[in-house]
């Protein structure tokens, strides 16, 4: 371990309003735009050799944890592979915080309301810390990365016991080990993107959709964004690995998979010995025997003329395609410093669409960036318009402290922005039904997940164009692609009628 990565243990007693920044010195580095750029070209190493060391395989005999997981689909993937890290170590899962021996908060940094959520279980675990001081509570995710955080944890919610980082999730034995044992708050942030570990264990929820990761990191550096300093620079995985990961799925009977990266198309840019994109890696997935495969989450500006040709061939590559735009005015879009405007997105849009006529289209867009005139959120209400996403994540804007947008001056009420994502939230609501109406008569193919939420006698399940759709059938069908003929369309979702195959004309 190199002096970036030394780790900090704090002694728990510590009391007061105590400047800790002294057990970072070697640590951690808070998120720092200057410093973050200054990202140097040393290589990543690629390790194949992790193991749980044999004095900690029984760890977790006749014990129990529970992973909460905030945020997005790499965060999942993340507490996929805790848990099986954890079950190497002897433990067993739980959904029971009474139950369990360990606790890890998988925590999200991208917008405030997600920080608040975390420090709220935070404080509401105290009082199960105090009713089982054997507990053991661990902080971990993008949250971890923030100076601010850790200093906020270390001073005020001393039932901590375990803080580390997104870099290094495979020294969770040995962190593990040191929070039982010892007697110290044990801290581990590593400020140095960590290496690829190939062969950690995990623990994948459910038998039908499954995450593969295939790059780590993004270097967009947008002006709002905390992902580039809590998640590092670009680093991708090794075709071979990818593909193979993939053909285990599918041998173990996964019906879909989704390819994850901050920025997914930026795949195979620092793959010195080869020229290999991410076009290049979905044409060789597409003949792996899968039914379905997606990726997300992707940038306008790395959606490249290869991909799209490799897409528009089909097959088990589905026709939905996420492409966040953010805001539909090019002055906003320069201020977050997307490096596109809106009708070079419109035209990578259009080169989509001739080449998949049936794709689906659903985007992120932010409300309320600093600043941001009622003219230039009639651009974005404009572009949505033209657009006909199908559906839309859409968010008021969330200063990260540390990135460049959370500097600016912002003279734009909290009222004003609430109205404004009220009234696109509508239009977005409007389109969806719109879109929806057009389905009824028509038979889509459907993977069946399971039971729906309102309803354990209803299925549901998804299209290839990521659209809901509930219908009555056997519980046996879980698990398969299936065909349903649309009866009733509503805003988000389907209903439908189970129809044979052989009855199937699409």
């Amino acid at each position: 371990m190199n002096e970036e990565q030394k780790k900090a243990q704090i002694n728990k007693s510590s009391t007061g309003e105590k400047d800790y920044s002294q057990y970072f010195e070697t640590t951690y580095t808070p998120p720092s735009l200057k410093q973050a750029k200054k990202r140097g070209k040393e290589n990543i190493e690629i390790h194949y050799d992790f193991d749980v060391p044999e004095d900690m395989q029984q760890i977790g005999k006749d014990k129990k944890f529970l992973i909460r997981t905030y945020g997005c689909q790499m965060n999942e993937h993340d507490s996929e592979n805790m848990a099986g890290i954890l079950m190497r170590m002897g433990f067993e899962s739980t959904a029971a915080v009474e139950e369990a021996d360990v606790i890890l908060i998988n925590t999200c940094a991208i917008r405030e309301n997600a920080e608040n959520k975390v420090f709220g279980e935070i404080g509401h675990l105290k009082a199960l810390k105090q009713e089982n001081p054997g507990l053991v509570i661990g902080v971990c995710g993008c949250m971890s990365q923030e100076e601010s955080v850790v200093n906020r944890i270390l001073q005020k919610h001393q039932q901590i016991d375990l803080i580390f980082g997104t870099h290094n999730i495979h020294r969770l034995p040995e962190l593990l080990k040191n929070a039982i044992f010892g007697k110290e708050m044990v801290v581990e942030v590593w400020s140095k993107e960590g290496d690829i570990i190939e062969n950690m264990p995990r623990a994948r929820k459910g038998k039908i959709k499954g995450w593969v990761n295939i790059m780590y990191g993004c270097d967009k550096f947008c002006t709002y964004c905390i992902v580039p300093y809590t998640r590092g620079k670009e680093r991708s995985r090794r075709p071979e690995d990818i593909i193979e990961e993939v053909r285990h799925l599918a041998r173990n009977g996964y019906q879909e998979i989704t390819l994850l990266g901050q920025n997914v198309n930026a795949y195979g840019k620092d793959l010195a010995d080869i020229d290999y994109g991410l076009g290049d890696l979905m044409d060789e997935i597409r003949k792996i025997d899968i039914p379905r495969v997606r990726f997300t989450t992707s940038h306008p500006r790395d959606f490249d003329d290869h991909l799209i040709e490799v897409l528009a061939k089909g097959g088990n590559l589905v026709e939905h395609i996420h492409l966040p735009v953010q805001s539909g005015n090019n002055d906003i879009l320069k201020l977050m410093a997307r490096k596109y405007t809106r009708e070079s997105y419109v035209e990578l849009a259009n080169k989509i669409k001739k080449a998949i006529p049936n794709a689906s289209f659903t985007t992120d867009i932010i409300v309320g960036f600093p600043n941001e005139t009622e003219e230039q959120f009639e651009d974005t209400m404009t572009l949505v318009k033209e657009m006909e996403y199908d559906s839309a994540f859409t968010y008021i804007y969330s200063p990260r402290d540390g990135t460049p947008a959370a500097k600016m001056e912002d003279n734009v009420p909290h009222e004003v922005k609430k109205k404004r994502l009220a009234r696109l939230n509508a239009l977005v609501n409007e389109l969806s039904a719109e879109k929806n109406k057009e389905y009824p008569g028509k038979t889509v193919e459907v993977l069946v997940e399971g039971e729906s939420k309102k309803d354990p006698e209803v299925l549901s399940g998804r299209t290839r164009t990521n659209r809901l759709v509930n219908f009555r059938a056997p519980k046996s069908t879980i698990g398969t692609v299936i065909y349903v003929k649309i009866t009733e369309a509503k805003t988000w979702s389907l209903n439908g009628e189970v129809v044979e195959p052989a009855e199937v004309n699409i």
